[in-house]
């Protein structure tokens, strides 16, 4: 006859043991599947005395989904609602001067705030602007043209595109340079950039970003603004800029005003 020793456990551990669950232990030999009963059962003990008993036999299933519980590892996915932004980022800053087709040097006039191209005469190169040509990259870059902004070497003034009407004009404006160092394309800093586009040796044209069918240019007489013009406009829109490597320093005054001789 089998010897059988049996214990109701709800009376030993009433505290912690859920309602309608005994636990039975025999001395008879122990298969697997009852070794795992057990260790559930006992697993089961430990927890919440709230949680309701659906069942006391434990099935295959329930065992595979003890050890799909224990391996798997839940990976959670997030979706990102929006694409980040795109900026122009500034990459670096380089020392130009320039000149037109005519070799005419850029003049900073200080009583009217603006660029004139000017013939200089000997001894007069002290008055001639230098430029701080930052460059620009773009997420979808072109291959054709080069993003810059242009600022007068030794001040905080930049070159600026706006649109009056149907005409577009060139400005000089006061900015902080950290201000240049990313530019949204939906923000009106835009206006301070230009594409830079080359032609030859040195030899480059430089268009709005903002409105793309404006360029830079100059006037047929000597001593008249730099302004902005159309494609089709008679003026001249090709420069000479060249690569300078000077000191940073801050850039010698002349004394040019307006209709001045130089």
């Amino acid at each position: 006859m089998e010897s059988e020793m049996k214990c109701n456990v709800s009376e030993m551990w009433s505290p912690k043991m859920p309602k309608g669950l005994d636990l039975e232990i025999t001395h008879h030999p122990l298969t697997m599947r009852r070794v795992v009963n057990l260790i559930v059962a006992m697993e089961r003990l430990k927890g919440s005395s709230s949680e309701s008993v659906l069942s006391t036999e434990f099935r295959d299933e329930n065992l595979l989904n003890v050890m799909l519980e224990s391996i798997v590892e839940e990976q959670i996915v997030f979706e990102r609602g929006t694409a980040p932004p795109v900026q122009f980022r500034r990459t670096g800053m380089e020392q130009y001067s320039m000149t037109d087709s005519k070799k005419r040097s850029l003049v900073l006039v200080q009583n009217s705030m603006e660029l004139h191209a000017v013939m200089l005469q000997g001894g007069a190169d002290n008055c001639k602007v230098h430029l701080n040509m930052s460059s620009y990259v773009h997420p979808t870059p072109s291959a054709e043209a080069r993003i810059v902004a242009l600022g007068i070497r030794g001040t905080d003034l930049y070159l600026s595109c706006h649109k009056d009407g149907d005409a577009a004009t060139l400005h000089l404006e006061a900015v902080e340079d950290s201000s240049l160092l990313r530019i949204s394309p939906d923000s009106d800093m835009v206006r301070f950039l230009f594409y830079k586009q080359d032609t030859g040796v040195n030899i480059s044209t430089l268009v709005s970003v903002a409105f793309r069918d404006w360029y830079i240019s100059t006037a047929e007489d000597n001593n008249k603004p730099v302004e902005m013009c159309l494609e089709t406009a008679q003026r001249r829109r090709t420069f000479n800029m060249q690569y300078e490597n000077l000191p940073n320093t801050p850039k010698m005054e002349c004394g040019y005003a307006s209709g001045g001789q130089v």
